[in-house]
């Protein structure tokens, strides 16, 4: 069988390459990108000081590791020409003056209807998107996947940093985003029209302004079939990006045999399945992780093992297997990101030399 295809949204911080510091120029630099190539490979996001990169979908993820690393010299190049840097941190690194929003009218409205975007604590993440037959078999994929998804929020770990101080968090952009009224793990659905009526509710409650701000780990897609995973911080790499993507479609490919098979979701407790992700956050993979299973604390590299041996049938049957034990074995001997960047700064570096660190790794 066909692998599912995998698509990746890259959310990028736009900042001074000397300083490190946000600069709020999203819109001259997708101006400079659509000028100088094809149009829409750059978009906006709702800060002025960030800037989306969307690929193709893909199965081969050859393919896809072409398109991202096409996507990310795109926005380089066009940064470049205004004078600033992309940096792939998943906050801002350093205290400037508040970004404001981008100019279009449903970013401005968020802006306003949730304050907090006021204060700084911009937010860069990674969304991957797994192709789906049909809505109610994304619904139904979701439910299966709410146990796992904790381990792959500490696997892409990238924001210990934020305003310039270590949070003491290995992805504060996990815990921060959660100030937004729907988002966290999704609840468990009988099927697509109940994901729809809960959806619909809150829009016509007023605490969501549309459908697209769901903006739970794990949801449908509301315009392409797909199930989207929005766990993940932003990666340093294309290559943990690819990490991500193909542990995440062995994961969307896991699910979906078992709920084709009539099996029930796994009993996971909701508060048990909040605190694995906040573990995840506070810690990633430099501390222990919580077994959503038995409710006991386990090394984090010992929770990616069952995490990957739970996946292995479909990693094998995509090709992909070699490949992510590869890239695992090189994120286990040289640590997470996020204890990458403690590193240099606990050496003496400065979160400008942070800055700089991830900006290097943009294209590799």
């Amino acid at each position: 069988m066909e692998p599912l295809t995998v698509g990746v949204e890259e959310e990028f911080l736009l900042a001074d390459p000397s300083t490190g510091e946000a600069m709020p120029v999203a819109e001259e630099v997708i101006a400079a990108d659509a000028a100088a190539g094809p149009a829409e490979r750059l978009k906006p996001e709702t800060s002025q000081s960030v800037i989306e990169t969307a690929t193709e979908p893909h199965s081969d993820l050859r393919l896809l590791a072409e398109d991202l690393r096409s996507l990310r010299s795109a926005a380089a190049a066009a940064a470049e020409t205004v004078g600033c840097a992309v940096v792939p941190a998943a906050t801002e690194l350093l205290p400037a003056a508040p970004s404001p929003p981008t100019g279009g009218t449903r970013y401005r409205r968020i802006y306003e209807k949730y304050g907090a975007l006021r204060f700084g604590h911009m937010t860069c993440g990674m969304h991957i998107h797994i192709g789906m037959p049909d809505r109610e078999h994304a619904v139904r994929v979701s439910n299966h996947l709410r146990p796992w998804l904790p381990g792959l929020q500490a696997l892409a770990g990238n924001s210990p940093f934020s305003l310039g101080q270590d949070t003491g968090y290995s992805s504060f952009r996990s815990v921060w985003w959660g100030y937004m009224p729907v988002a966290g793990p999704a609840p468990l659905f009988a099927d697509a029209p109940a994901y729809d009526a809960l959806l619909d509710g809150l829009v016509a409650s007023g605490v969501i302004l549309d459908r697209k701000m769901a903006y739970w780990f794990a949801r449908p897609s509301e315009f392409v079939p797909t199930i989207e995973m929005r766990v993940a911080d932003v990666c340093p790499t294309g290559d943990t990006a690819v990490l991500l993507a193909a542990l995440t479609r062995g994961l969307v490919a896991t699910c979906l045999e078992e709920s084709e098979a009539g099996a029930a979701p796994p009993p996971v407790s909701d508060q048990l399945l909040a605190a694995a992700h906040w573990q995840a956050a506070r810690y990633g993979m430099e501390g222990d992780a919580l077994d959503v299973f038995t409710g006991h604390p386990v090394p984090a590299w010992s929770w990616t093992e069952k995490l990957l041996k739970h996946v292995t049938p479909a990693l094998a049957d995509a090709g992909d297997l070699a490949l992510v034990t590869g890239l695992l074995a090189e994120l286990r001997e040289n640590g997470s990101w996020a204890a990458r960047q403690r590193r240099i700064v606990s050496s003496g570096g400065s979160l400008a030399d942070v800055a700089a660190y991830l900006h290097s790794h943009l294209l590799k």
